[in-house]
């Protein structure tokens, strides 16, 4: 004999009465029986989830993949609920719904990973806001006017006023505003700077450099940081230029054998 859900209703339109459906279901063995059970319970409950996903239009996300959420939510729902508990299904139903849609907001609409804390103090500011704006009107609340409604501390509410603003990331690409000039975000970013890799190289040379014999050590100041020629240096110390030619190649590639083994 087919199965049918009663057609009664509760008070709500979208609740119909299925307690005895739920009874059989639960004394039905695993099989097409139970399968085909299960299918009308959800089917019967699916016009309360489409209205639980109703109450997140308009958030960024479609109202038909909302509806598929919901209604995963109604199926795992239907799978878990215990008739011999005594409680409503629709009392069980509605939070388990609910539940779902917000786990995906949560895991899919943030384009970062944004700490759940972080996503909570959003919603209670988001919240709070939209109550405090039906009182005030001619400005936003202040940080301490939401602090006080939401019973947060001002930190919490500056971390959740971030997240209001944080919901969706912004392209590179994207104009910057009062730009005339197609000038993007992406042009304001800095890059890595050169002089980094000379400071590393300056500081990895100084000590073998201060190890250096006196004369060696004044001809490599001359030259690199005196910025004077080879013949001017060897008219300074009385030699010849080919001599000071020799001492800078050697020094230079005895220090740069010693800074790549400490290196290495």
């Amino acid at each position: 004999m087919r199965n049918q859900v009663s057609a009664k209703r509760h008070p709500h339109d979208d609740a119909p009465d299925t307690t005895e459906a739920f009874r059989r279901l639960a004394s039905l063995p695993p099989g097409r029986q139970h399968d085909t059970l299960r299918e009308q319970i959800v089917e019967a409950w699916l016009p309360m989830a489409n209205r639980l996903a109703g109450r997140f239009r308009n958030r960024g996300e479609s109202l038909e993949d909302l509806r598929q959420v919901a209604a995963l939510g109604l199926v795992k729902a239907v799978d878990r609920y215990d008739p011999e508990l005594g409680n409503a299904f629709e009392s069980y139903a509605v939070p388990t719904v609910t539940g779902e849609i917000k786990r995906h907001f949560r895991d899919h609409m943030w384009t970062l990973h944004v700490p759940r804390r972080v996503q909570d103090l959003r919603n209670r500011v988001r919240f709070a806001v939209q109550e405090l704006s039906g009182t005030i009107s001619g400005r936003r609340p202040t940080v301490a006017e939401i602090a006080e409604h939401a019973g947060m501390s001002e930190e919490d509410v500056r971390a959740g006023l971030e997240a209001l603003e944080s919901f969706t990331a912004l392209s590179l690409d994207a104009q910057v505003s009062g730009s005339d000039d197609g000038y993007s975000l992406s042009d304001a970013l800095g890059s890595a700077d050169p002089a980094l890799d000379i400071v590393i190289d300056r500081e990895a040379v100084k000590p073998r450099l201060q190890a250096l014999p006196e004369r060696e050590r004044t001809i490599l100041y001359m030259r690199f940081f005196g910025d004077m020629t080879q013949s001017r240096i060897a008219d300074e110390l009385g030699i010849s230029q080919m001599h000071v030619s020799r001492l800078i190649s050697r020094c230079c590639h005895r220090l740069r054998d010693q800074v790549m083994r400490d290196a290495a």
